[in-house]
């Protein structure tokens, strides 16, 4: 009885897995068909592309961070001034 769950069991994993090979190859193929073969997305492209994305969300936070620091370091040569006592 367990053995033929099993075989049951393993021939819906098959049947799935091999749906699920055949729905990839039919997406690649499209892909392939509608922007060239030259195109096509691969594990390289997509890797550069978040590079940089990573570098450029790394500048744009650097450049916050520098800005940021620029408003408090006016802000508290501000604060300084105003406490200073005049001596006229």
């Amino acid at each position: 009885m367990a053995t033929a769950e099993l075989t049951r069991t393993t021939g819906f994993a098959a049947i799935s897995r091999a749906l699920v090979s055949a729905a990839a190859e039919v997406a690649a193929g499209v892909e392939r068909a509608m922007v060239g073969p030259s195109r096509v997305r691969t594990a390289r492209s997509n890797a550069w592309d978040a590079m940089l994305a990573d570098q450029a969300r790394a500048q744009a936070r650097a450049e916050m961070d520098r800005k940021v620091a620029a408003l408090l370091e006016s802000s508290n040569r501000a604060k300084r001034a105003a406490r200073k006592p005049s001596l006229v």
